[in-house]
């Protein structure tokens, strides 16, 4: 019988240790999301109505997504890419980002994510490439914001890679960017 009592009754040492790794879990979590909040800026500097985005800019080693205009950093964002994003995206399901230069092609207000803009991969390259080797390029890469339903999360999420291959941002930074980013402008992407 005691066997049991001391089974599913811990011992103080045993409820100090569990308590300790529930405090730091806490800790850990709340300096992640204050941490974050700082970095986002979307509502302490907003993109100044003068400025004309001519460009994206995607640094995947970096994690950061910059509008552009005229050669000058408008603005930054932290990112979120794919499962797998190192290197060039080389079929459907390969979870990873393109790299080169494509173009913001049209916009998704009804996505499986919060808002998406459609970056125009697989070019015609990627396309002759991918015939070559006997796969699907794959394709439906966009920016987008939190997958619908987990906006809350957007600031754990954002913490690591987690989408398919596109480029995922918070829900409030994805408003700022499809406000910003008129169709057919380009985005650079690189490693």
């Amino acid at each position: 019988m005691l066997f049991f009592y001391n089974k599913f009754h811990p011992s103080n040492k045993q409820r100090t240790y569990w308590l300790l790794i529930g405090i730091s879990l806490v800790a850990i979590i709340s300096t992640s999301a204050i941490a974050y909040a700082k970095n986002s800026s979307t509502s302490k500097n907003p993109i100044p109505v003068s400025a004309v985005i001519d460009r994206v800019f995607v640094d995947k080693s970096d994690r950061i997504l910059k509008l552009m205009s005229d050669g000058k950093a408008i603005k930054s964002y932290r990112i979120a890419l794919g499962g797998s994003p190192s290197g060039h995206k080389q079929q459907e399901g390969d979870q990873r980002t393109p790299v080169g230069v494509y173009t913001l092609d049209y916009k998704n207000e009804n996505s499986i994510a919060y808002r998406s803009i459609h970056i125009s991969y697989p070019n015609d390259e990627d396309k002759a490439r991918a015939k070559s080797v006997g796969v699907n390029p794959g394709g439906d890469i966009m920016i987008h914001g939190q997958m619908n339903g987990f906006a809350h999360l957007g600031w754990l999420n954002q913490q690591r890679d987690w989408t398919d291959g596109c480029i995922a941002v918070t829900n409030d930074e994805m408003d700022e960017i499809m406000a910003a980013v008129t169709l057919g402008t380009p985005i650079e992407i690189v490693e």
